[in-house]
């Protein structure tokens, strides 16, 4: 029997948020008005009998569902179109607290599955996650179950296992765990993937393959489940930016349900009754309160070196271990504004043909990345115009995890296939600007120039004759880091849409001067968060510019002589 109103357990979950029984974020508000919509709406329906089936088999799990989970399960694995039959949301993304019981509930689904309920023969449900403990968790959860003595004998006509891998003994589907390496997947035909801690994604390899694996078995589904983590401008911040857009109403669903839990804001965790905001399991299981309460002391004690409290347990990212640059929000703020109503309003770079401006150089070693900048002051802003340069011959090429081809595709990195980045390459970009710019100065690092002298002066610019190339030291960047800082925090930076510079942006921590082991002056600098896969070169790319912006206070200059240049 189905019916087309709201199923029991999906209503008492809505009617635990609205009542706010618990103490719920405002994106559970925002879903639970988003379902109660849609089956007023559209043409679909819950199958109850089959939920009923699922849901009794929590009898054999050491745990009992609790109402969150039961929505869940309802509208992701039971909810379907009407016309078609095909499920209505396939998709479930999740994000929750660390301890809301995630591999719990990717093990409960992956074995309702496999079960003979769900009458989907060789439904396999692969779990994917980049740390091997991570895959097999919620396999071995339910081998713990079948291994049971209370169930060993009924379960094992139903089931075939090992210690890491479970068969469906009716349907033959299969459930295992899957890490990296995704030229291995080929060949996977998935009824549903599951991309566990999806947070550790830098890039979409795995997500790419495991994604085509999918559309060969009756009703594909995919399972996102996740904590938040530190990883910025991946495939989480990107589901997130969706399911805030679907849950706004500003885009359809597509089949995506986005069930986020998180603290409404950072100030709200030294509430405790606000604590469930973020984990919708803490009413329900008192230990774990005592643990995350233990955690909260420590972590007020020196937040620092328990980052992850505030990351993990509350959903609210917080590096503070490795004192960041400046705040994400700070930093997404360059690419688009928010208003208080949710509107995010697109910081694009006007036409600055004909404008001042001073640009910046920084590279590490020419074998592996370069960055160059251009900063204008625009009505109280600053704009920056910033590309990059990739060997592609460089030995860490491999630890570079974001999509870097996109990036390229997009026009904000160009590919360098030889033995070293050219510095004729950087000199041409910088003089093609010349012809629409006004490039007042340039700066790079003192130890940077000798190589790069030879190319720059065959374009007018040149550190001791016409001095219009300033070669900087780190005192020059400790004098610019406030202003830098005060810009990120008032909104004063516009970038565009720049993926690359946001990224390495949130590659860069700040150090303090008594942290080089000197007195403490109050002086900053900035330093790579790790050394070698996190690139900060087009952020000190734009940190050489900020160095002498000061030369855009001055009147109008008239155009640099730029000599035309046959390389």
């Amino acid at each position: 029997m189905t019916t087309c109103e709201l199923n029991r357990h999906v209503l008492e979950w809505i009617e635990i948020v609205e009542k706010d029984t618990i103490g719920n974020c405002v994106e559970q508000q925002q879903l639970a008005a988003y379902i109660r919509k849609c089956f007023v709406q559209e043409d679909i329906y819950t199958d109850d009998v089959l939920l009923e089936k699922y849901l009794r088999q929590e009898k054999y799990f050491p745990f009992n569902l609790i109402p969150w989970e039961k929505f869940c399960i309802a509208l992701h694995l039971c909810t379907f179109w009407s016309e078609s039959g095909l499920p209505r949301w396939p998709d479930l993304f999740m994000l929750l607290g660390r301890g809301a019981g995630k591999d719990a509930f990717i093990a409960f689904e992956g074995y309702c599955l496999l079960s003979p309920h769900s009458a989907l023969p060789e439904y396999d449900v692969d779990i994917c996650a980049n740390v091997e403990e991570q895959a097999l968790r919620p396999v071995r959860d339910v081998v713990s179950v079948l291994n049971n003595p209370q169930n060993r004998v009924k379960l094992s006509k139903y089931f075939n296992w090992t210690a890491e891998r479970v068969t469906g003994a009716k349907l033959n589907g299969v459930m295992r765990g899957r890490t990296k390496n995704p030229s291995s997947k080929d060949g996977m035909r998935s009824g549903m993937v599951v991309y566990n801690e999806l947070h550790q994604y830098e890039n979409y390899d795995n997500i790419k393959v495991f994604a085509t694996s999918l559309g060969k078995k009756k009703h594909p589904r995919r399972l996102y489940a996740t904590s938040q983590g530190d990883v910025r401008d991946g495939p989480l911040d990107d589901m997130l930016d969706r399911s805030e857009q679907i849950l706004k109403g500003e885009i359809s669903d597509n089949g995506l349900l986005p069930f986020i839990c998180r603290l409404n804001n950072k100030d709200l965790v030294h509430d405790e009754r606000c604590w469930s905001q973020a984990n919708p399991t803490l009413p329900y299981a008192p230990t774990l309160f005592g643990v995350i309460k233990k955690e909260y002391i420590e972590w007020c004690a020196n937040p620092g070196a328990n980052a992850d409290f505030m990351t993990k347990r509350m959903g609210r990212p917080q590096s503070d271990a490795v004192l960041p640059v400046t705040k994400y929000e700070n930093i997404k703020a360059t690419a688009f504004i928010i208003s208080p109503s949710g509107e995010k309003t697109p910081r694009v770079i006007p036409d600055l043909r004909g404008r001042s401006c001073v640009g910046g150089i920084d590279y590490t070693l020419l074998t592996d990345f370069a960055s160059a900048d251009l900063r204008f002051w625009v009505d109280g802003n600053k704009v920056d115009i910033n590309h990059s340069w990739l060997c592609l011959q460089s030995r860490d090429l491999h630890r570079i995890k974001p999509d870097y081809k996109k990036w390229t595709q997009q026009g904000h990195i160009t590919l360098v296939d030889d033995v070293e980045i050219p510095p004729e390459l950087i000199a041409t970009w910088f003089y093609d600007h010349a012809q629409d710019y006004n490039i007042v100065g340039i700066a790079a690092d003192n130890f940077r120039y000798a190589l790069l002298a030879t190319a720059f002066r065959e374009i007018g610019f040149d550190a001791k004759e016409k001095k219009n190339f300033k070669c900087i030291r780190p005192s020059d960047v400790m004098m610019a880091a406030p202003i830098i800082i005060s810009d990120f925090e008032n909104k004063r930076l516009i970038w565009g849409d720049n993926p690359p510079l946001r990224w390495a942006t949130n590659n860069v921590k700040l150090m303090s001067q008594a942290s080089r082991g000197g007195v403490d002056t109050g002086n900053k600098y900035f330093a790579k968060i790790e050394a070698k896969s996190r690139k900060t070169d087009p952020f000190m790319a734009m940190v050489a510019a900020a160095t002498i912006e000061d030369k855009l206070e001055q009147p109008e200059h008239t155009f640099v002589d730029v000599p035309a240049v046959v390389w």
